[in-house]
């Protein structure tokens, strides 16, 4: 009756146990990312208990069955997964919040510096053709390379979509490196800028050159900016619609201001927190020892790393290939939260920026970078979507 005798006869079963035990400990004590990790690790406890029926099998498993068949034959979770995970639903739903919850001035006031968001996505690209060398399939090495893009939500969708045999790995490693955004951009920084490039002071560079064009009604413009921002990628990327469709919904709902106040409430907090709970819960119940303790794993932990970092610097290096004909100049700084991971990467950017001199505020600077990181990444995620699928 009891558990005993199968985590006896299986090592694999404990040891899994043992990793889930780890990452409620980085979630709860380390505090890494603990609204995604303490679920996606608890989601993994409940999945590794022999008996209890909270796995998720493969879709060759489930092949041919209805949602209540699978609720029946393979527990709560695996219905859980393949009515709300698979169906590609809860990672638009998160954008959604993320979109209310996101103030898309800084980057409005300082559209230049947008551009550095792109420049960062260069790791998403680099990584998959590493691990196409690696023997990874085309679909496999995609969602493998999106980790450099530095949101979960966006690793998790395209995974689904591409390789869902790969998504707890993934999501892992996307959201592990996200809470170590604070320990990846200053080693990333300290191998690719100069003391120099460090205190390039931005509010100085401003007083110098002031811009020609100021907004004059920012409020219109970002009211404006989320529809017709979406009309635009709805028409040259239409696969990226469900993740930046729904960001820009978000927006939207947060700049209608009184107009549209219970639907923001809703969408940044019960909405937002249900899909949170249960996406964390059903990816990390696809982590059984079966699917996760194998080399591929450690090959994605490996090259979520180096797309993480590679993002960071090409970042840094676009900045630099800038200042190289720009009499403006930009510190590299800037590029190097050119990520989604919003506003982590701009706050440790900031913090860098004032070790250095501490009257030099990046924040808002560092901000416009970031918030363009998200829509790239949603977008290049859409391209690799679109050409795989």
């Amino acid at each position: 009756m009891t558990a005993l005798g199968e985590l006896i006869s299986q090592p694999g079963t404990v040891l899994m146990l043992v990793v889930s035990c780890f990452l409620l400990y980085l979630g709860l004590g380390k505090k890494y990312e603990p609204l995604l990790m303490v679920p996606i690790a608890f989601g993994m406890l409940l999945a590794n208990f022999p008996g209890g029926e909270m796995s998720v099998p493969s879709i060759d498993v489930v092949k041919g069955l209805s949602i209540t068949e699978i609720a029946k034959e393979h527990g709560i979770m695996a219905m859980l997964y393949y009515a709300l995970i698979k169906t590609g639903l809860l990672p638009p739903i998160i954008f959604l919040g993320v979109g209310a919850l996101t103030d898309f001035g800084p980057m409005l006031r300082n559209l230049r510096l947008a551009f550095f968001g792109a420049a960062a996505q260069i790791g998403i690209f680099s990584v998959l053709f590493a691990a196409l060398a690696a023997g990874f399939t085309i679909r496999e090495a995609a969602s493998l390379g999106i980790i450099g893009g530095a949101d979960g939500p966006t690793a998790i969708y395209t995974t689904i979509k591409l390789a869902p045999h790969l998504l707890g790995p993934i999501a892992i490693a996307a959201y592990s490196y996200m809470a170590l955004v604070p320990v990846i951009i200053p080693f990333v920084v300290r191998l690719t800028m100069t003391k120099a490039e460090l205190r390039i002071h931005m509010r100085n560079q401003d007083k110098l050159f002031p811009p020609s064009t100021p907004i004059k009604n920012l409020k219109l413009v970002k009211l404006l900016f989320p529809i017709v921002l979406g009309i635009l990628v709805a028409i040259l990327v239409p696969s990226s619609v469900p993740l930046v469709g729904m960001l820009l919904f978000g927006n939207l709902l947060k700049e209608g201001g009184a107009l549209t106040d219970r639907l923001y409430q809703a969408a940044s907090g019960p909405i937002m927190n249900t899909a949170t709970v249960f996406l964390g819960l059903c990816v990390g119940a696809t982590m059984t020892s079966d699917t996760f303790l194998n080399t591929k794993t450690l090959m994605i932990v490996v090259g979520g790393f180096l797309a993480f970092a590679i993002s960071v610097a090409g970042g840094i290096y676009a900045v630099k290939v800038y200042n190289l004909f720009a009499n403006k100049k930009i510190n590299p700084l800037i590029g190097a939260t050119g990520l989604s991971a919003v506003p982590m990467a701009s706050r440790v950017a900031n913090e860098l920026a004032l070790k250095e001199d501490p009257t030099n505020h990046v924040l808002q600077y560092a901000m416009a970078s970031n918030i363009s990181g998200v829509i790239g990444s949603a977008i290049a995620a859409g391209v690799l979507i679109s050409f795989l699928s």
